[in-house]
């Protein structure tokens, strides 16, 4: 997300909109489609977040958010998925009017996953983060399209290694001329007792054309899973983002360390 939006050539943010929500579309469509033909091959979850915390950074002004997704994965390795938030980052960069009015995150995303031999594993596709709302004339959309790859190392039935890199088609969340921006992201996975995983996370965000921008982000944590479908997660994060440049109208420094609890149930 991009805490300060910067405007742009209105006929090229129409076309990146358009771009964005024509991929959402696609990927929600498919997701309702699988939904309701192979049942098999669904899952989703829902949960209940106090925090919503985007590589690093909170989406919601530090506030509880209500999330839920559903996806569908075919036997060939082929994929589509929707996910949503609400979310208030972008409104919350005014205090006082209505220029900017949005609540929510809708996601869509479409991708394969496949093997290579036993212990690893590899992702690619793109997704799609719309946020529906009004904007002021000239507004650089926040609509964001990106493509991933990424690869998974599993030496054992408890640990897991993943690597993945998301690279923007258009401009990344509302920075202007910031297409091709990039974001590494390292995850280890541990599960040292039954129902037990310790979490931890790395990650570099890129943007390009706006460099002060740029930060790291880390996290670490422990899930409880439970037979049910329940899950319990707790996790402490932080950033090396620069204060100045992610502190909203409220005074609230959003990339600031924060611990989170959540609570998942999926289906």
């Amino acid at each position: 997300m991009s805490l300060h939006s910067k405007t742009e050539n209105a006929a090229g943010a129409a076309g990146k909109t358009a771009l964005a929500k024509a991929a959402l579309a696609t990927a929600l469509a498919f997701a309702a489609l699988a939904a309701t033909t192979a049942h098999a091959g669904t899952s989703g979850s829902v949960s209940l977040t106090s925090d919503y915390l985007f590589r690093g950074v909170s989406q919601n002004n530090q506030n509880p958010a209500l999330q839920g997704g559903i996806e569908y994965a075919h036997d060939s390795g082929f994929y589509v998925g929707a996910w949503g938030s609400n979310v208030s980052w972008l409104s919350d960069t005014v205090v006082i009017g209505d220029d900017i009015s949005n609540s929510l995150e809708l996601d869509g995303y479409v991708g394969y996953r496949g093997k290579a031999g036993e212990l690893f594993s590899y992702d690619v596709g793109v997704l799609t983060y719309y946020y529906p709302g009004d904007y002021p004339s000239g507004f650089n959309s926040p609509d964001t399209t990106e493509i991933y790859l990424g690869g998974t190392l599993a030496p054992s039935e408890t640990v897991s290694v993943g690597l993945k890199y998301s690279y923007a088609v258009t401009d990344l969340f509302g920075y202007a001329d910031s297409d091709g921006s990039g974001y590494l992201d390292a995850n280890l996975n541990w599960t040292f007792q039954p129902g037990w995983t310790l979490n931890v996370h790395g990650g570099k965000q890129w943007i390009e054309h706006n460099k002060d921008f740029e930060y790291a982000d880390w996290k670490v944590g422990v899930t409880k899973s439970f037979d049910n479908g329940f899950s319990v997660a707790a996790a402490y994060s932080d950033t090396d983002a620069e204060e100045a440049f992610y502190t909203n109208a409220h005074g609230n420094f959003l990339a600031d360390d924060a611990f989170t609890l959540t609570v998942s149930k999926a289906f």
